[in-house]
């Protein structure tokens, strides 16, 4: 009884197969080798080609089946997917063009503009916000930039949803990947077809609507016996993957929050209510147990320079060689020096429009570099402290609409590896953190578990997940990481 979950990330895709008899991850696999590429052909762009998203998904299920895992035995699978993304496929879901994903910021200004021209009343009282840039503005642009390719669109879908596709020969999306594309009426539980007209575009895009859990789809023959598994495998969970690493993290209940430190940094809290940020700096989104009977939606801020920061960090620090440093020498750097890093200041938006600031460009860099004191410690250490004071610059706001809390998950991954990285978490946003281990793919494959019906409740799914430490802010900490995250917060410039 093996479930796989399937975690497509912007730097690599996770697979993972859960045993559902005992409730542990049996297998994990990461695809490719080398990560992922995003290709940008101008500034601000950037785009990655759905179809080696679902080569490199087969490439890991070989894997798995080469290790050894009886992938015959998988009876359902749950997938994970960054949020955000707008692929365009033909009638025979040949992809059209490559995916514009979450960090492209092409499309901004059109969100912008629709906003204005409709009116926050207007979006506030539907979407929860503005069209911004998410997945239908994203669209937006292809009409009025590529008209002769969006003529030949039959269907729009989020990045999960085209793996599924894949899987099973359906094109469809579901009502989380609506919200998360501004194109849900929360109010109304349906598609918001008036904001699909006042952007002027077509309901014809929109493929068949289906919830987070149940029988989606089943697998198609060919597929089943070109990579081993069996014809009855059904799709039975998707969902992006921030309200997929809350449910990793058994976060589905109103006060309940997660957050992680990927290529981007999140904090996602979960509430019964319509809660929005009248300035469109944090975003909700429908949560993935969200019932007509049961309102679910988790509020979620995003900083876009998180785990791609360190990327860059790593790849400067090894100066060009093929044999590049660990992440775990950056985080040894990092220990090295004293909070505050010696007055250096690092502002880590450099990788597009920053939600948090009204989709504008933040200024990213460095301040106060001196020569003679500062070595690669102060840059590690100054850039963990820079990604998570721009983290708690929105939790404040989070905390504004009543979306905050005391405790956080999160999953013993990432950023949040690091020693240093969670002590300047919880002493800046005085916050206890529960470190769990687990993650997306592992996530998804109980998600997989639940929709097939093996689990009665989410809670059942998530009984074998395993807490490995509990760490609490330190009062003494709490003034100094205060004291400098206000420094920080006023030298903040936003480009206009």
């Amino acid at each position: 009884m093996y479930f796989l979950g399937i975690d497509l990330g912007s730097s690599s895709i996770k697979l993972a197969v859960l045993d559902g008899n005992t409730g542990k991850g049996i297998a994990h696999i990461t695809v490719p080798d080398r990560e992922m590429q995003m290709h940008a052909a101008q500034a601000g762009w950037a785009e990655q080609d759905p179809e080696s998203w679902w080569q490199y998904t087969c490439d890991g299920i070989k894997k798995l089946k080469a290790q050894g895992v009886a992938v015959d035995q998988i009876r359902a699978i749950g997938i994970s997917y960054q949020m955000h993304g707008l692929v365009l496929t033909d009638k025979n879901l040949k992809v059209l063009r490559p995916s514009i994903i979450w960090c492209d910021s092409r499309a901004a200004s059109i969100g912008r503009d629709i906003y204005q021209d409709k009116g926050s009343a207007f979006f506030h009282s539907r979407i929860l916000g503005s069209p911004g840039n998410f997945t239908a503005s994203k669209l937006k642009w292809v009409q009025q930039h590529e008209p002769q390719l969006f003529e030949k669109a039959a269907y729009m879908m989020l990045p999960g949803d085209y793996l599924a596709a894949k899987f099973s020969g359906v094109a469809q999306t579901s009502k989380s990947g609506l919200s998360e594309g501004a194109l849900w009426n929360f109010k109304k539980g349906t598609l918001a077809t008036d904001v699909l007209e006042a952007m002027g575009l077509p309901e014809s895009l929109i493929p068949e609507v289906v919830s987070n859990f149940g029988h989606q789809a089943e697998i198609s023959s060919e597929i089943a016996a070109e990579l081993g598994l069996s014809k009855d495998v059904k799709i039975t969970y998707r969902a992006g993957d921030q309200p997929n690493n809350a449910l990793s993290l058994n976060v589905n209940e109103p006060g309940e929050i997660a957050t992680t430190a990927g290529t981007s940094a999140v904090i996602y809290s979960v509430t019964d209510q319509d809660s929005f940020d009248p300035e469109n700096r944090v975003n909700t989104f429908l949560h993935v147990n969200n019932e007509e009977q049961q309102k679910r939606n988790g509020v979620l801020l995003c900083i876009n320079g998180s785990g791609i920061l360190y990327q860059w960090l790593r790849k400067t620090v090894s100066a060009g060689s093929k044999d590049l440093v660990s992440y775990e020498f950056l985080n040894e750097q990092a220990s090295k020096v004293k909070a505050g890093s010696d007055g250096l200041r690092f502002y880590p938006f450099g990788n597009g429009v920053e939600r948090i600031f009204n989709n504008k460009d933040a200024t990213s860099g460095l301040q106060n570099l001196n020569f003679n004191r500062h070595e690669t410690s102060h840059l590690v250490r100054a850039a963990c402290e820079g990604i998570v004071f721009a983290m708690n610059y929105g939790f404040e706001i989070m905390q504004k609409i009543g979306a905050g809390g005391q405790r956080v998950k999160a999953t013993h991954a990432n950023l949040f590896l690091s020693p240093v990285f969670r002590e300047i978490f919880v002493n800046t946003t005085q916050t206890t953190l529960e470190l769990y281990e687990t993650n997306g793919a592992e996530g998804a494959a109980r998600g997989a578990a639940y929709g097939f019906g093996h689990y009665k409740t989410l809670n059942e799914a998530n009984e074998g997940l395993s807490l490995i430490s509990t760490q609490e802010p330190q009062k003494d900490q709490g003034k100094i990481y205060s004291d400098w995250y206000q420094t920080w917060k006023n030298n903040i410039k936003i480009n206009e």
